[in-house]
């Protein structure tokens, strides 16, 4: 693994248009910013400027170098059709070493 751990990666999670989620995913994977993006239709239920909202919504799992988060961040914002837009990471502790190995040469830049 070249000396990489589990705690280098990250996940970030993001919803996003269904419109807008082929852009991030592939903006993302194609600067290998990101290894792989994995795209869940979800139904989201949340308050939105005092009121109860339900909508349908794409969720992406976004597999990156921790230390690429402020890129990450920023291309999604780029793309992003929300005023407001979910964009959290949470870091990988543990992991299969042939898929961290793989998740490491697909993403350095």
């Amino acid at each position: 693994m070249s000396g990489e751990v589990a705690k280098d990666y990250a996940i970030v999670l993001t919803t996003c248009s269904a419109e807008v989620a082929p852009r991030i995913a592939e903006a993302l994977v194609g600067t290998k910013l990101a290894g792989c993006v994995q795209r869940l239709p979800i139904e989201s239920t949340y308050r939105w400027k005092g009121e109860v909202e339900t909508a349908r919504e794409v969720l992406l799992l976004i597999k990156i170098r921790a230390a690429d988060y402020s890129a990450v961040e920023q291309a999604i914002l780029a793309l992003q059709d929300y005023e407001t837009p979910e964009i959290i990471m949470l870091p990988v502790e543990q992991g299969f070493a042939g898929y961290l190995s793989w998740l490491g040469e697909a993403t350095r830049r």
